[in-house]
């Protein structure tokens, strides 16, 4: 008999499984390919092959000149390493400039090159061409409030995955300094 509730008890675990999984398919492959879409290069000047993240990085700097370093950290939630990396192909391709200011030597702040201005613009109008086509394509199958709804839920799907990756990190640390 223990068997029997064993095999009825996997039964019961791969269909709601299944039920679950079919569920997130849709979520599992938008994640996948949004992601391989943001680290794919783009030329939103005809000249400088950039990523989504770079490129945003870049008229985040020209949107708030002076920014520093720390504050990319914070605003983009990525490691200094990361944003350290995406600093340092911005200025090998000269779209920014990092300077330090008089009476804080300390603190880099970026500020775009012209080169950088240049770009930046013309990624922005790519973005609001990109974004105007997409809407138009999710307008032909879904209402507005369909849309409205999808975008309210990503904002609250983001919060529940970030609580996540907090609660999770605390976890981890504490392993490492307990010595677990």
């Amino acid at each position: 008999m223990p068997k029997e509730k064993a095999v009825k008890k996997q039964t019961m675990v791969d269909k709601l499984y299944k039920t679950l999984n079919d569920r997130y398919y849709n979520i599992y492959f938008f994640v996948m390919h949004y992601n391989d879409y943001i680290y794919s290069s783009h030329e939103y000047d005809n000249v400088h092959p950039l990523s989504m993240l770079d490129v945003h990085t870049l008229s985040y700097i020209e949107d708030n000149p002076g920014t520093t370093p720390q504050e990319l950290i914070v605003y983009w939630d990525k490691t200094k390493g990361s944003i350290s990396q995406i600093l340092t192909r911005l200025t090998d391709m000269g779209l920014i400039e990092k300077r330090k200011e008089a009476g804080n030597a300390k603190n880099l702040h970026l500020y775009v090159t012209a080169e950088g201005a240049k770009t930046s613009k013309a990624h922005k109008m790519y973005d609001i061409n990109d974004i105007a086509k997409t809407m138009s394509e999710l307008q032909e199958k879904c209402s507005p409030e369909e849309i409205d709804t999808f975008y309210k839920v990503i904002g609250v799907y983001n919060e529940v995955i970030k609580k996540d990756f907090e609660i999770n990190k605390t976890k981890t640390s504490r392993k490492k300094t307990s010595g677990k």
